[in-house]
């Protein structure tokens, strides 16, 4: 084994996406194959052990033929055996499953039922149970016992096979009908049966042994459970490898906690780099962020200390910037700084945009300050509000035209050219659809998406919507692009508006949307703002590109030390020269 080089190097593969649970399942693999701890040649063998025993009946007995590798499939030291699970446990039986109340026991003088939850890989949560009406009456055979191992029986795949024993007491705590239960014959340590039910070739069986007609709903028998290899080290031997598992196992519970910290003192700078940019003004009119390169840090910001934050923050944030969604915040606080009037300079020589709409009255409250040279402006205002529709599907002229029908499901582009369904002139003339022109802005305003997002997109064709969407033909063209990022960046204020019914539909009512106020600059600025937004998004996709491109490497990296970790010292040695 050559452990030692992926510890001289796990600062280097230590932010791999899934490095600390890769490393969990690596000590679990090297204990199961007898690389986690020396043998000793006095040690007694676990066969000989149980061949001992008075207490395995003769039909039991004839059980104890261990397997050749070949047959177990898998290579182990000289001084252990494999042996089917059956052949090394007493007592197997599954639990009950009364209709539970879905909260815990407030008392341990009531009675509950643990929940599959309650078993971990190597970890036992009592606390993982529900409570037990008291119309019932509790079936005290099937309480948990210290000592006890459980797999669980059935339930989503990922948590079918999964086992640990119970190590502390739990008193009138019953096991479940998805739960299976054993015991050990003599001496031998129940932890380390439960570890190499969760590691190499046993765990191997195991996912083949699940049986189930959908990913959500799988179980293993009983019988398949028994027929599942063994390797079964001497007595002395599964003390020293709990031990050491357990050892390492604390290490990796530090280095999570190390990761973790890292991690929030990562979040914490970045949250306070960008909010900075977008804290209120400390004075009647912030000057714009002269962004280039990268964000800030702090709370409210000046006129004059504004650029410098914002250029510190746009230089840091790549080293910050470890996981997607600190790219999807970055992105966000770039549409937020646009429709402040932050992410480019105003220019006194631009020319005003017309008013669009008479001044808002003083008592209308503005989400936030804007340059002098903007205006405020209700969305109806900036052009014609049209809805959508449905042509009837009994008629089959009105399908498989050429006009594009968007939906939500569409509105996963920023720019419309087709959609999943389409329909002809004879729906456009017979229906109550509308046919809108291209740089229309669409966006959604009824479905389950407006849970935690607000879809907007420009046509780019002529096109019709259904009735989940609105769209708003501009009076000036010319500012479909900015209004576009305008809506972007406004997505927090807009999902305020949504509204939920009971059944869980999302909507925005028409007067929320119609009357939502929106900023507009002049329309030399907004070109400038669109183009300024649009280099800092492409740098935003090439820091994911690279954020992506390093998790690959380190990933990957992790992969070869860990193959080489579980190779022979020789072999390692030869492959090097």
């Amino acid at each position: 084994m050559n452990a030692e080089r992926l510890l001289e190097v796990y600062e280097q593969i230590s932010e791999a996406p899934d490095a600390i649970a890769r490393l969990r399942r690596f000590v679990l693999d090297l204990a199961v194959r007898g690389k986690l701890v020396e043998q000793d040649a006095g040690d007694e063998p676990s066969l000989q052990h149980l061949l001992s025993l008075d207490e395995i009946p003769g039909k039991g007995r004839k059980l104890l033929k261990p397997l050749t590798s070949s047959e177990a499939g898998a290579e182990t030291p000289s001084s252990w055996h494999w042996l089917r699970l059956g052949a090394i446990i007493r007592g197997m039986d599954a639990g009950w499953s009364p209709q539970c109340e879905p909260h815990p026991r407030e008392s341990e003088d009531q009675w509950g039922v643990l929940k599959t939850t309650a078993v971990q890989a190597l970890s036992f949560s009592p606390e993982q149970h529900k409570l037990l009406p008291e119309k019932l009456k509790p079936r005290p055979e099937f309480q948990a016992e210290i000592g006890d191992i459980l797999v669980t029986r059935a339930g989503p795949k990922n948590r079918v096979g999964v086992s640990c024993v119970v190590d502390v007491p739990c008193p009138k705590l019953m096991i479940s009908d998805k739960l299976i239960r054993f015991h050990t014959y003599g001496a031998l340590e129940p932890r380390y049966i439960a570890l190499t039910l969760n590691a190499g070739i046993s765990l191997a069986h195991i996912e083949d042994a699940k049986s189930g007609m959908a990913v959500m709903q799988m179980n293993i028998s009983q019988a398949k459970l028994r027929a599942v290899p063994i390797p079964l080290p001497p007595l002395a031997e599964q003390h020293r490898i709990v031990a050491k598992v357990d050892e390492l196992m604390t290490l990796c519970d530090r280095l999570e906690e190390a990761r973790k910290a890292r991690e929030e003192v990562r979040d914490k700078l970045t949250a306070a780099s960008l909010a900075r940019l977008t804290a209120p003004d400390t004075t009647a009119q912030a000057k714009p962020a002269k962004l280039g390169t990268g964000f800030a840090s702090g709370s409210a910001t000046s006129e004059d200390d504004f650029p410098t934050h914002a250029a510190f923050a746009l230089e840091a944030l790549p080293a910050l910037t470890t996981r997607p969604e600190q790219i999807k915040t970055l992105r966000q606080t770039i549409l937020n700084l646009a429709v402040r009037g932050k992410l480019v300079e105003q220019d006194a020589a631009d020319e005003k945009s017309p008013r669009i709409a008479p001044p808002l009255p003083d008592r209308i409250v503005r989400p936030f300050e804007i340059p002098t040279s903007w205006q405020w402006a209700r969305l109806q205002s900036l052009g014609v509000m049209k809805g959508g529709g449905t042509p009837s599907k009994s008629r089959d002229d009105f399908w498989n035209g050429e006009i594009p029908w968007v939906s939500p499901k569409d509105m996963k582009v920023d720019y419309i050219s087709s959609a999943q369904l389409s329909i002809t002139d004879e729906a456009i003339s017979g229906s109550s659809v509308n046919l809108l022109p291209p740089e229309s802005v669409l966006f959604v305003v009824r479905g389950m998406i407006l849970a935690h997002s607000f879809p907007v997109a420009i046509s780019r064709v002529p096109l019709t919507i259904n009735q989940d969407m609105k769209a708003i033909v501009l009076k000036d063209r010319r500012q479909s692009e900015y209004v576009l990022r305008a809506l972007w960046g406004m997505k927090p204020e807009m999902l305020e508006r949504v509204q939920r019914s009971s059944h869980g539909t999302c909507r925005i009512e028409s007067k929320e949307y119609s009357d939502f106020l929106i900023p507009i600059p002049p329309l030399a600025e907004q070109h400038r703002i669109v183009a300024k937004v649009d280099a800092l998004m492409a740098l935003c996709d090439r820091l994911e590109a690279a954020l992506t491109t390093t998790d690959t490497t380190r990933t990957r990296l992790l992969e070869a030390l860990l193959h080489e970790a579980l190779e022979p010292a020789s072999v390692t040695l030869e492959a090097a020269q």
